[in-house]
């Protein structure tokens, strides 16, 4: 039979896994987004991949509690230069997508 600590643990290992889960499928959606928000400025991401770099508690546009995350990734203009840039996620929505000053593909040294 299962004692109290038993279930507890069984509890917190299907809650680890729910939420990992859930993380990994909010990453691909900033990854999508981050993908389409660069394609519609001409830019190119690099790694093909969106690092989480913090997760946090914050209310929605409703007042229920989400995960806030922030992702950070590279991208190029050109494909000489590295720029960084982050997308935000609150729950499942993307909040937004902030990108480096970087130079424009079209942008030419002379």
């Amino acid at each position: 039979m299962l004692d109290l600590a038993d279930v507890t643990a069984l509890f917190g290992f299907c809650a680890i896994l729910a939420y990992l889960w859930r993380a990994q499928g909010t990453r691909e959606i900033a990854l999508r987004a981050t993908r389409q928000h660069l394609k519609l400025q001409q830019l190119l991401l690099l790694d093909d991949h969106v690092a989480l770099r913090a997760v946090w508690l914050k209310r929605n546009k409703s007042g229920a509690i989400s995960l806030w995350r922030r992702y950070i990734f590279e991208f190029t203009a050109t494909g000489h230069e590295r720029y960084k840039g982050c997308v935000i996620t609150l729950g499942n929505r993307i909040e937004s997508i902030e990108l480096e000053p970087h130079r424009f593909p079209n942008d030419t040294v002379h």
